[in-house]
């Protein structure tokens, strides 16, 4: 007996009394009960993974968006309908789930949305946010905000006119450098500073013996000066020397084109490298003595780097980073501008049978490019753009130094969606990749499959 009055002493002295049991379970049970509850499935939906909607007013809603008062405790639950790994988080709110693998496994996530705003929920599994796989989360009464952002990318199709057979012309070519808020990715934005309000800026088609002034005008609301040095250009700083303009001001100088080649051209003011990852860059085409053959489709692409302090995949305002810069970190990767540019924003198209021409330019400021067309090989290559020397045949993948250039060509003979990208690969996942559609009747000689294509796939 007395012993068992020593155990329930000890009992109570370490808290284990009926009473203090029940305290802390009911302590402990610190999970409350869902105000709103989502219910989604993984599937692959146009080459893409999403997450699609199953009940309510998101119900088949690809990347749905998810309204809740601010307040509310929020459960989302995820059922894997495609088999592979997924997972479901809310970074912002620190909600994070397990992993799922096979088709019907499912994982819930539960929090708090304690603040308004435009949040973001995605799939954490490397390489899915860049396959799709995210949407927002609009917590509280949130205004949509019209924004003031324009639309920087360039149009891959914009190559000029071809030079043809014609003779020397003397020709005069107007520049203007703007500092404008432009679209960076769906909810992102940046203060681009470009050429002609575009990025990269207009693709100059001249001919070797042509006699060129440029006019470079700043534009009177800039807060920076600017510049501009061609490297197709024989004097001081390519040009550069001698536009260091002012807002509100222009300058000019003129030059002979004395080499045939597909050359950068870019902002020299310093710091040199801020001026051209914020956009300043392009290319100038200045085709041989009797211009290059005919192709059927021709595209302008450059690739160019983006440093700011907000990581990739952040919304809003993005902010300029020089501490990135100086340790070639860029948080954004992209052709033409944006991380729609080649994706969303314009749609570059051939047909089977179709020879495709490809300038391709480094803007930079920093990392060398491993350019790569996702099934196609490149017929042609003139490496580092020379013109003049017979071109490489037969190229997986061509290496492009900052502030260089190449011209690839090849024939396509099967439709499909083929992805542009640099095959340093980790860089996809930052933004850097495009589409080249080719449309068609397929020829099953080439290729044969009784499978379902996944466009989402590659190497």
């Amino acid at each position: 007996m007395k012993d068992l009055i020593l155990l329930f002493a000890l009992a109570a002295a370490a808290g284990f009394t009926p009473q203090a049991i029940a305290a802390r379970d009911a302590a402990a049970d610190v999970t409350p009960v869902a105000d709103v509850t989502f219910s989604m499935r993984t599937e692959i939906s146009n080459g893409q993974l999403v997450f699609v909607g199953n009940a309510g007013a998101i119900k088949d809603v690809v990347n749905p968006e998810l309204k809740v008062p601010e307040g509310a405790v929020v459960a989302i639950t995820v059922t894997n309908g495609d088999g592979a790994m997924h997972d479901i988080a809310v970074p912002e709110f620190g909600a994070q789930s397990d992993q799922i693998v096979g088709q019907g496994s499912a994982t819930t996530i539960v929090f708090r949305a304690t603040k308004a705003g435009t949040f973001e929920y995605v799939c954490t599994i490397p390489g899915h946010r860049a396959a799709g796989m995210f949407g927002k989360l609009t917590v509280g009464d949130v205004e949509e905000v019209v924004s003031t952002a324009v639309d920087i990318a360039k149009n891959p199709s914009e190559v000029a006119t071809p030079v043809g057979n014609r003779g020397p012309q003397t020709l005069t070519y107007d520049l203007v450098t703007t500092e404008v808020e432009g679209k960076l990715s769906d909810g992102s934005t940046y203060r681009y500073w470009t050429f002609n309000d575009t990025v990269p800026g207009p693709l100059l088609r001249i001919r070797t013996g042509d006699t060129v002034t440029i006019n470079l005008k700043n534009a009177e609301d800039s807060v920076n000066i600017h510049s501009v040095d061609f490297h197709a250009v024989t004097g001081p700083g390519g040009g550069a020397a001698v536009t260091q303009v002012a807002p509100g001001q222009t300058k000019s100088f003129t030059f002979k084109a004395l080499n045939p080649g597909l050359y950068v051209y870019h902002c020299a003011t310093p710091m040199i490298a801020h001026h051209i990852s914020n956009g300043m860059y392009g290319m100038i085409l200045v085709e041989p003595e009797g211009g290059l053959p005919a192709v059927d489709k021709e595209f302008y692409i450059m690739q160019g780097e983006l440093y700011t302090a907000q990581k990739h995949g952040s919304r809003g305002l993005q902010e300029f980073s020089v501490d990135k810069l100086l340790d070639e970190r860029p948080e954004h990767l992209m052709f033409n501008g944006s991380m729609d540019a080649l994706t969303k924003t314009y749609k570059m198209e051939a047909d089977v049978g179709d020879t495709v021409r490809m300038y391709f330019g480094v803007g930079g400021p920093n990392l060398i490019s491993s350019f790569h067309v996702i099934g196609e090989v490149f017929d042609r290559v003139f490496d580092q753009a020379s013109l003049t020397s017979p071109p490489l045949t037969d190229v997986q993948t061509t290496l492009v130094a900052p502030g260089g250039a190449t011209v690839v060509e090849f024939k396509v003979d099967y439709p499909g969606k083929y992805i542009l990208v640099d095959h340093a690969l980790s860089r996809a996942e930052k933004g850097l990749a495009g589409f080249l559609h080719v449309n068609g009747e397929a020829d099953p000689t080439i290729f044969n499959t009784s499978e379902t294509i996944d466009h989402s796939s590659g190497h």
